[in-house]
């Protein structure tokens, strides 16, 4: 039922979610973390080690998906805003989007029977416009759900906490399988295919769940505080687009999020190489590295959680990301041997690295409700869809400018089959170590910048909803 154009319900719904509805919600995390950790974690070093792909046409490979990306997260933001249909606007698009997603999984770890440069990377490109278009389709509305589901200030610290938990966990998973398969199995290609066959499997299961278990309380919540998307279906994309990037809050949080998932996703990238042809170490030092980091991360998401209950959403982030930049220094500094230091500093990271998951995403319920108090609108699809934008763009800077990094300095990329650890120039080592420590710790300098400038308090967003004609909820 949807209320008639300027009126609200007057029966109020509870904000307080159920402990069904935060789960389920955090489960549907799975499907955006499987496969974007085991991109950000492996497909540089697969593209050049395994499938024998050269730096630069590896990393051009990730970045073409973006040419489409850069329209099809905006667009599909505001399409999911005008979608009618029996199960609302956001889960059409996460149900169809899920299968081929989950192929996408798959298909982006096979090796293709050729050593031809260009059939190599015409295959990955297109195997990467199909993970970004279906992963948009399915994260871009289930993001927006989190603004949907509760207006709660620290209700949604609580939910974007499953959000984050299930987020790092699932790079955990990832981490697991891939070091007991990679255990098991000797064929290099074979290996990540089977990770990425299980990841493809559980991601439909993912949203699935997601569903089934919000499918209530998105209905009750729809039923109280009913949204119609033809409030906006009479405003063309290009200035729902323009007028979300006038919104300050906005432009701050969009901007505090590039930033830092940026200088996460350079270390992650880089972290094989660093592992291997810095440390000298093995590949399976490496995914226990990266275990760490998120294990602590996950741990440590229930603390920072607390916190922002305590105080605000900005403070946590200004506690949380001084550790990164202590990691990143140590890093930096780090000598081939000094390996029980190294798994210390990255425990140190993934303390600081918990914030950059939270943070961000728990702002953004805040920024939509900002601005509906400023236009009147509810317009999740299109801030969400430049916020999953921003994630995507994030990994494929990453990936391209590492890849770049690499070409420039030397980097040698073994062929097919051969075994990594290839001896690696001066040139190159160096270009690794800076990506490992100082080029991410300027970013993150920059999201600093960024949370100081962030508007929205605690006591402001109880105003903003005063503005929107609702009473705050009691918690």
């Amino acid at each position: 039922m949807i209320s008639p154009p300027g009126e609200r319900p007057t029966t109020h719904v509870s904000e307080r979610l159920s402990s069904k509805t935060r789960l389920a919600y955090g489960v549907g995390e799975i499907a955006a973390a499987l496969p974007t950790s085991m991109s950000a974690f492996f497909t540089l070093f697969f593209f050049t080690d395994v499938a024998g792909l050269g730096p630069t046409l590896a990393g051009a490979a990730i970045l073409s998906g973006k040419v489409w990306d850069a329209f099809s997260d905006p667009l599909i933001g505001w399409l999911s805003d005008r979608t009618r249909s029996p199960l609302g606007r956001r889960y059409p698009w996460m149900l169809g989007g899920m299968l081929p997603l989950a192929m996408a999984c798959i298909l982006q770890w096979v090796v293709p029977p050729t050593q031809n440069q260009w059939l190599l990377f015409a295959y990955y490109s297109g195997v990467s416009f199909i993970a970004f278009t279906s992963l948009t389709a399915v994260m871009l509305p289930f993001s927006a759900l989190a603004a949907e589901l509760t207006r709660s200030y620290n209700e949604r610290i609580n939910l974007i906490s499953f959000k984050s938990a299930f987020s790092i966990g699932g790079s955990i998973f990832t981490l697991m399988a891939a070091q007991a398969l990679f255990a098991r199995i000797q064929h290099p290609s074979y290996k990540y295919l089977a990770v990425g066959t299980i990841n493809g499997t559980l991601v439909v299961l993912a949203v699935l769940i997601c569903v089934a278990g919000t499918w209530s309380r998105y209905q009750v919540v729809q039923h109280y505080h009913p949204v119609d998307p033809r409030s906006t279906s009479g405003i063309p994309l290009i200035e729902q687009a323009k007028s979300a990037l006038e919104n300050p809050a906005f432009r701050w949080v969009m901007g505090l999020y590039l930033c830092s998932w940026t200088a996460v996703q350079v270390s992650a990238v880089v972290l094989p190489y660093f592992v291997v042809n810095w440390m000298g170490l093995s590949e399976r030092a490496f995914v226990q590295m990266a275990l760490i980091v998120q294990g602590t991360a996950v741990v440590t998401i229930a603390l920072w959680n607390w916190l922002g209950r305590k105080t605000d959403k900005r403070t946590i982030y200004f506690l949380g990301a001084p550790l990164i930049l202590v990691a990143q220094w140590g890093l930096f500094s780090l000598q081939p041997g000094q390996s029980h230091l190294m798994f210390s500093l990255a425990a140190i990271a993934g303390l600081g690295t918990a914030t950059v998951y939270l943070v961000p995403w728990s702002m953004l319920p805040d920024v939509v409700d900002f601005d509906e108090a400023r236009t009147g609108l509810r317009r999740e699809g299109i801030f969400y869809g430049f916020a999953v934008f921003i994630q995507k763009i994030g990994i494929a800077v990453a990936i391209f400018l590492t890849s770049r990094v690499l070409e420039w300095s030397g980097y040698v990329a073994s062929s097919g089959l051969e075994a990594s650890g290839t001896p690696q120039p001066e040139t190159a080592l160096w270009m690794i170590r800076l990506s490992m420590g100082p080029i991410p710790a300027v970013l993150i300098l920059g999201g600093i910048v960024c949370a100081a400038f962030y508007p929205i308090s605690r006591s402001m967003h109880r105003q903003i909803l005063k503005q929107c004609d609702r009473q705050p909820p009691t918690l």
